[in-house]
């Protein structure tokens, strides 16, 4: 799914933008670089960076 951030945009702000409020159990990687939780507030999203959200499930 394509989305349009504003540039420098921290990922916190942008994770809030797409609706991921619920951030137990998520991981994030930039352009395949997974970004650590402690930095999602500073990290600012350039324009052309691509997202992978992972979600941690259980169940059998």
């Amino acid at each position: 799914m394509a989305h349009e951030a504003a540039e420098n945009q921290p990922l916190t702000e942008l994770l809030t933008a797409l609706g991921q409020t619920q951030t137990r159990g998520l991981a994030v990687a930039i352009n395949d670089v997974v970004v650590p939780r402690t930095e999602w507030p500073t990290h600012a999203v350039q324009p052309h960076d691509r997202l992978t959200l992972i979600r941690a499930t259980q169940g059998g």
